[in-house]
């Protein structure tokens, strides 16, 4: 009786495509065994929430991280999605310097679609990839107490300086820890929306690129990956600063290389390495696979801010 054997013919192109898989594990090992136990605390927003393709790879990423003994702390925003609902329910709405003005309604508002629909939807897919992912806000277990934001501006006519009230806008003064190291031991994902509680039981509306660095910083991190709409940190040439410290900041700042709403994210990233975090990174989070791409390879993907000295 003839043998059938079972030949498995491959195109020269699709061995190289497994060649450079192969190649891109093995390279990562090393990463692997340099962070196993380690946690990061990833900012996802922008774009990259409104795209279901990327989303859903994002996911698996985060899933990864996790099977390979990296704990993963998710901590998302929501700005397009809070601007839709409250246009369907004709609230109107104004930003002072990147920030969401916040009355009454608007908080409510606010708290629904970043504690309800947002968080939610990254929960599922985080479990849907086969983690185990929990949603919660800075109101669960006390995890983020907060203070009413106060912004001052001036007057260029004037140059009278003024107070601006955001009305519900807070940021964090404290972080518990221990809420999110509990989970972290039990081996599950926590997905945080950035809401805070003040000392008076206040609902607060807080920036989530500053939750995520402060929950970073109170579990001293080893990285806060910050997923933007851009590739990271562009010099005068457009060409991609990949590894920046608190001094070069200051400098390009000053210089305006850096301006408009990439101050803040850098000033945010600077405080969390002062707090403790080993390192931030701004990178696009557009790009699929971005957050594996920036830990598991050699150079990363974006620019990544340690600390000065």
């Amino acid at each position: 009786m003839a043998i059938k054997l079972n030949t498995r013919k491959r195109s020269d192109e699709e061995f190289q495509t497994f060649l450079r898989k192969a190649r891109t594990l093995s390279e990562a090992l090393p990463f692997m065994r340099a962070y196993n136990g380690k946690t990061f605390v990833i900012k996802y927003g922008g774009h990259a929430m409104g795209d279901d393709d990327v989303g859903r790879l994002f996911a698996r990423d985060v899933v990864l991280l996790k099977r390979i003994g990296i704990n993963p702390i998710v901590v998302h925003g929501g700005g397009p999605q809070i601007g839709q609902m409250l246009e369907r329910l004709k609230i109107k709405s104004e930003f002072v310097d990147g920030l969401r003005v916040t009355d009454a309604a608007t908080v409510e508002i606010v708290e629904m679609v970043l504690s309800g629909s947002i968080n939610k939807q990254v929960v599922a897919a985080i479990n849907e990839a086969g983690g185990t992912a929990i949603g919660l806000s800075g109101k669960d277990g006390g995890l983020i107490r907060a203070k009413k934001l106060t912004r001052t501006t001036r007057d260029p006519d004037s140059n009278i300086e003024k107070v601006l009230d955001l009305g519900f806008v807070g940021e964090p003064t404290t972080v518990n820890a221990a809420v999110l190291d509990r989970l972290i031991a039990s081996d599950v994902i926590p997905v945080v929306a950035p809401i805070g509680m003040g000392e008076d039981h206040t609902t607060y509306n807080i920036n989530a690129d500053t939750v995520a660095g402060a929950v970073a910083a109170a579990v001293k991190a080893a990285r806060l990956l910050m997923l933007t709409d851009v590739a990271g940190v562009l010099d005068r040439d457009g060409t991609l600063i990949a590894e920046m410290d608190r001094t070069d900041v200051d400098r390009l700042i000053g210089d305006g290389t850096i301006k408009g709403g990439m101050i803040p994210k850098m000033q945010t990233c600077t405080d969390a390495v002062d707090g403790g975090v080993e390192a931030a990174v701004i990178l696009d989070g557009r790009v699929p696979h971005a957050v594996l791409l920036e830990i598991f390879t050699e150079h990363g993907v974006g620019t990544l801010i340690r600390r000065a000295g």
